[in-house]
């Protein structure tokens, strides 16, 4: 039976069942999430909405007429009264707010990455031990349907013990999602193995069990860092330039002033249970999603697509090449995008803030995830040099930890309270 690294309650003071007063920090195009504050909990609602950009504010205004808006966050923290905060600004900027927000007492849901370095991702960790505000760090990904229909299939046992994780991560949209605004330039991502690698790193720990605990890479900026087409878009969020006719790469324009985090990266890992991994992302393919291949000592699982229409392939006896697997399952959830697992995510910060509910998702996992991604790009920036990650300080794990022993994959189960339809199953 695989363990379950990373599943914790969050521990703080219990918010009010009946009336959570919720505010959004930053409000540019990943802001929406906060669209489903009202879906996840019945009495949650947003109240506040802090954005330093008179543009922003603009726009929060007209989504949420009757919030009260603010252009700094200690008026929010010494006016507003919130139970909570959504935290949703540039990446560079999560350390200092989740600081100053859990300092205030204020529950924090704080959109990955946890911060840009592992020096600000353990200072927040530190923080949320000391003050024990409840943290969360919104991986999402790990309740999209295709991870949690993989994760059903390791645990049945149907491809064996996990030994080997592989990620082809196609990002067709990467020219207009990431090379157009504050993304393309490193002192505000750091790097791409953060913002959107952490995402993958976390749902490889989360499928293998395991914590990365050595990593190399390699990388380059082979494409965009060509175009000379650039500006300012200030006032602009992602919708506004996004479009498929923007092709090929290499005729994008209106790039960020500054663009230099790289478009291809490589990276391997070696976990702390021997499992192996890799994880490659690139940013200028035509199509695009994510390919995990996981192999066990009784077979092998790969997903085509990763939304639904697409379909897991099992392979578990012995034969040459076949296109169909020995099982299939097909993916559920939307067809395309994330809101599904975007609006099982909001109810389980709730649900664990409230309730008092284990949640699937730990700011220990989100730690682990920012130190291989941030140690990959070290290599990468330094001849591929290896990196060994070093674990959280002992006694800031324990403080967060639901309990000192790992919880079992039967409690992992029964604690965590989203739907999972039954997945159907074909024979080839």
């Amino acid at each position: 039976m695989h363990k379950v690294v990373d599943t914790q309650s969050m521990t703080g003071p219990a918010a009010n069942a009946d009336s959570l007063r919720v505010a959004v920090v930053g409000f540019g195009a990943r802001a929406s999430i906060a669209e489903n504050v009202a879906r996840a909990r019945t009495g949650a609602r947003v109240v506040a909405i802090v954005d330093p950009d008179p543009a922003g504010r603009d726009r929060a205004r007209r989504v949420y007429p009757d919030a009260t808006v603010y252009s700094e966050l200690n008026s929010l923290i010494h006016e507003s009264g919130i139970d909570a905060a959504i935290v949703t600004t540039p990446d560079n900027t999560h350390e200092e707010i989740a600081v100053g927000l859990l300092n205030a007492g204020i529950a924090t849901y704080l959109e990955k990455p946890l911060a840009i370095t592992l020096d600000g991702a353990d200072r927040v960790l530190t923080t949320a031990a000391k003050t024990g505000t409840p943290l969360y760090v919104g991986h999402n990904f790990r309740h999209s349907g295709v991870v949690r229909a993989m994760r059903d299939i390791i645990d049945r046992g149907e491809i064996g013990e996990v030994k080997a994780v592989w990620v082809r991560h196609f990002v067709g949209n990467g020219g207009d999602y990431y090379y157009k605004d504050w993304h393309a330039d490193r002192s505000k991502t750091g790097t791409l193995l953060l913002q959107k690698a952490s995402h993958d790193i976390d749902v490889v720990h989360y499928l293998a069990s395991g914590y990365t605990r050595r990593v190399v890479a390699m990388g380059d900026l082979m494409v965009y860092g060509n175009i000379t087409d650039r500006r300012h878009r200030k006032g602009e969020t992602m919708p506004d330039w996004f479009s498929y006719d923007n092709w090929p790469p290499a005729e994008q324009t209106g790039l960020n002033p500054v663009v230099d985090v790289e478009d291809i990266s490589m990276m391997l890992m070696t976990l702390d249970n021997g499992v192996m991994a890799s994880y490659q992302q690139c940013h200028f393919t035509p199509d695009y999603w994510r390919n995990y291949t996981v192999i066990g000592t009784l077979g092998r699982l790969e997903n085509i697509g990763d939304t639904a229409g697409g379909v897991i392939k099992v392979w578990n006896r012995r034969h040459e090449w076949q296109v169909a697997g020995d099982l299939e399952y097909p993916i559920e959830g939307v067809t395309s995008g994330h809101e599904d697992a975007d609006l099982l995510t909001m109810t389980e910060f709730f649900n664990s803030l409230v309730d008092g509910t284990p949640t699937l998702v730990s700011p220990l996992a989100a730690r682990e995830a920012v130190a291989a991604g941030y140690l990959a790009v070290e290599s990468l920036r330094n001849g591929s040099r290896p990196f060994d990650v070093p674990k959280l300080p002992a006694h800031v794990a324990l403080q967060l930890s639901h309990s000192p022993s790992t919880p079992t994959d039967s409690q992992s189960t029964a604690s965590i309270q989203t739907s999972q339809s039954t997945l159907g199953r074909t024979s080839s």
